[in-house]
């Protein structure tokens, strides 16, 4: 399990939709390392408005860590939730670089390379291959 779902919240989504806000509160006390990566680059940005984006490149400290990072990343739904509350699109590679780039940004050239194929491959390395 990803995510530890108070039962009200689980009884409320067999009701219909549940609130955005009350989703991201569960993502940020169920993934506190995956939240840390992702508003540390988020607060990056807010230090250098002019940047398109900021990064996160520093490897996961612990295995759960790297699950923690790994689940918010791959799933739609929590990787969504955070990009609208923080107001940035969220781009991944490998188990340790996070950007987050401002909504202006994505499209442009830096969000197109870093989003590549290309990139991908040159971003595989001997020490990277299993992080």
């Amino acid at each position: 399990m990803s995510l530890d779902v108070p039962t009200a919240m689980i009884n409320a989504a067999e009701l219909g939709e549940i609130d955005d806000a009350a989703f991201v509160a569960v993502v940020r006390d169920s993934l506190p390392y995956a939240w840390q990566v992702v508003s540390a680059a988020v607060g990056d940005l807010v230090v250098e408005p002019r940047a398109e984006y900021a990064e996160h490149a520093v490897p996961p400290p612990y295995e759960a860590a790297r699950g923690q990072l790994l689940r918010a990343l791959a799933s739609d739904s929590i990787r969504g939730a955070l990009e609208r509350h923080f107001g940035v699109r969220l781009a991944f590679q490998n188990c340790c670089t996070t950007r987050a780039y401002k909504s202006e940004a994505v499209g442009g050239a830096s969000y197109r390379e870093f989003t590549s194929p290309r990139a991908q491959v040159l971003n595989q390395t001997p020490e990277l291959r299993d992080c």
